[in-house]
């Protein structure tokens, strides 16, 4: 029911959605009508007020009854009764074209073949233009009066949504004609494009350059900016998404030109995500050769359910594997993933396994039933604090002799290729998380050596935008509260990627991949911290000075500054410019010592597994100044046990 004072515009409008069900017969009832009424107009246009109905032969009822009836089967069958009124635009007319023009012919023909000479040929060749004058003027005019509508109720909101749109490209007439009839009010587009100035897209007035955005969503009024320029380079994006975020109004763009080769609606907005903040280009890949190094495979990723593996999931699955083999821990991701890639990739025969990476016997089971060709390894512990102290040891265990298990069963099993995701946190690293992922590098490095038919090699990427126990849904839930904002330190900076990019990157290293070998890509600037909890505070609608930034000192085990390289590291170019790799200088027996070690126990002490990590890693800083061993000793426990 509707309340009482609702106005004439919503009674019309629940009306309408009441019909809406029902659309197609409508469609084809009140095209029926219309054409009936075009046969008639036309006789008047040919003939005559005097004659227009006199000159008729007696079966001309007949003539336009089957009329009639021949154009609905033909908008039957080229779909014209789907469309939608109040989207109708250029495809709808196009449509409609073909349509009449057919209907017209095929009545031509049959009328002139059943000699029904006193239907004046004037009217069947008048009358399938005025038939495709009358259908477009009816849609048209449905559409304007539905726009009319939604403007009205919109208008009369109190809390109407208006909105400035920054770009007047085709992004923005595809934008504008999907929400218009959404509640949303255009106030106007602003453009830099010289040409456009003073025009019109879809209706709506560019009022502009995109300087006067500050000015005018003050004079307008406006509540939301919207950002629809999908196509801009990084960089340029970034500016404007910067001077839009000024203004203080909650800031929405269209998908990006990533999303929308993907398959996204333009007129699906978002909020502003942290990726398009980044302000650098997307590494490009080589697609066919992943494709080649992929397709037909089977291919197994360990940690499938997590942030990076999930994605990898979803990024190898593309490319066509003959199977994919989750291996995950925890239930609940693996149902997570198992399920969303179930429904976007219906006919991948997937094997869905949960296991522990540190549980070599499982892992020579599962390697010896799917033999799989490519095994990217994900499973990892990444929480710097939460590894630091309380769970050094299994941060050790995981990280680095899980890594190994993992590699070994590959190399066993004649696994083509073996790729490990690293972090930026084993180049000298300064905590235990780092630490037992550098160790994990020279683990696999150890293997590369010993002549296994199996390719190791490892891809080395920085943080990662929105991964699980990264810091912005930490920022994101603390801007949702009031605040305050906690950084740790005004002039941390970390290197950041989106995981789409991180997942790629690790598929482009399977595919060009050597032995032995780290790759890094080109992660462009590192971004302060600070600068972008700003960043979020304003996008969110919020003044910097509404929700405060809080500094609470360096964590145990971070650092200010991230590296991608180490000292040690020698750094070669590779065809891709963004990528580079790095041969990492690794002391076998040192990186065997340790394994050795851990693989002798259940558990240790932390400090000891910090001492065997500062022997094993020398660039380790290890927290505190605890010792160092001088010898380790060499157990005699089989490293494959």
């Amino acid at each position: 029911m509707l309340p009482p004072d609702s106005t004439l515009w919503h009674r019309l409008d629940a009306a309408l959605r009441r019909l809406r069900p029902h659309r197609q017969p409508l469609a084809l009832a009140l095209d029926a009508l219309v054409i009936a009424a075009c046969w008639n107009f036309t006789y008047l246009f040919r003939l005559g007020f005097e004659r227009w109905w006199s000159a008729r032969p007696g079966y001309d009822g007949w003539v336009l009854l089957g009329i009639v009836a021949l154009y609905l089967v033909v908008f039957v069958l080229l779909g014209v009764p789907r469309g939608m009124w109040r989207f109708s635009g250029f495809g709808e007319i196009k449509r409609l074209t073909i349509a009449c023009s057919l209907a017209g012919a095929l009545a031509a023909v049959i009328v002139l073949m059943a000699e029904l000479r006193a239907v004046p040929r004037a009217v069947l060749a008048l009358h399938p233009v005025i038939v495709l004058f009358g259908l477009a003027s009816v849609r048209l005019a449905y559409r304007m009066l539905y726009e009319h509508m939604r403007a009205q109720i919109a208008g009369g909101a109190a809390h109407a949504r208006r909105a400035l749109v920054l770009g007047a490209g085709d992004a923005a007439r595809l934008l504008l004609a999907g929400i218009q009839h959404q509640g949303w009010v255009v106030m106007g587009v602003l453009d830099d494009d010289a040409a456009k100035q003073r025009t019109r897209v879809a209706g709506v007035p560019v009022l502009g350059a995109l300087e006067r955005l500050p000015e005018l969503a003050r004079s307008l009024e406006a509540t939301h900016v919207i950002v629809a320029m999908p196509s801009v380079r990084a960089a340029q994006r970034r500016s404007v998404i910067e001077l839009a975020s000024e203004t203080g109004l909650p800031v929405l763009t269209v998908p990006s030109a990533q999303e929308l080769l993907e398959g996204a609606a333009v007129s699906r907005m978002r909020d502003i995500q942290p990726e398009d903040l980044l302000g650098r280009e997307p590494v490009r890949l080589d697609e066919a050769g992943i494709a080649e190094c992929l397709g037909g495979k089977t291919v197994m990723i360990t940690g499938a359910g997590g942030s990076i593996g999930a994605e990898l999931c979803r990024q190898v699955a593309r490319y066509g594997p003959a199977r994919l083999v989750l291996y995950e821990l925890s239930e609940f991701n693996l149902y997570t993933i198992e399920q969303e890639l179930s429904e976007s990739f219906p006919h991948l025969p997937l094997a869905r396994l949960v296991g522990d990476v540190k549980n070599l016997e499982h892992l020579r089971d599962v390697m010896a039933s799917f033999r799989p060709h490519i095994v990217f390894h994900a499973a990892a512990y990444k929480h710097v604090p939460l590894m630091e102290k309380d769970n050094a040891w299994s941060a050790l265990a995981n990280n680095t002799l899980g890594t190994y298990r993992a590699a070994l069963a590959s190399a066993e099993a004649l696994v083509e290729r073996f790729v490990l995701v690293s972090t930026d946190k084993a180049v000298n690293p300064a905590n235990v998380m780092g630490a037992t992922k550098r160790a994990a590098e020279m683990a696999l490095a150890h293997l590369a050596e010993q002549g296994h038919p199996t390719r190791f090699m490892t891809v080395r990427f920085g943080n990662v935008l929105g991964s699980s126990g990264s810091v912005i849904p930490k920022f994101k839930a603390q801007i949702a509260a009031g605040g305050p904002v906690t950084v740790t330190h005004p002039d941390i900076t970390r290197y950041f990627m989106t995981i789409p990019e991180a997942a790629r990157l690790v598929v482009q290293a399977a595919a060009i991949g050597e032995s032995g070998r780290v790759y890094v890509l080109d992660m462009g600037d590192p971004v302060r911290i600070v600068d972008l909890a700003r960043d979020l505070i304003r996008l969110s609608g919020h003044a910097l000075d509404d929700i405060a930034i809080e500094f609470c000192g360096l964590r145990s085990g971070e650092k200010l500054y991230e590296e991608l390289l180490a000292d040690a590291d020698t750094a070669l170019p590779t065809a891709n410019p963004r990528i580079s790799v790095a041969r990492i200088g690794a002391d076998a027996e040192r990186a065997a010592a340790l394994l050795r070690w851990a693989g002798d126990r259940q558990s240790a002490p932390a400090n000891e597994v910090r001492r065997w990590l500062r022997h094993t890693v020398p660039e380790y800083r290890v927290p505190g100044g605890a010792a160092v061993l001088t010898e380790a000793p060499r157990p005699t426990t089989d490293l494959s046990a």
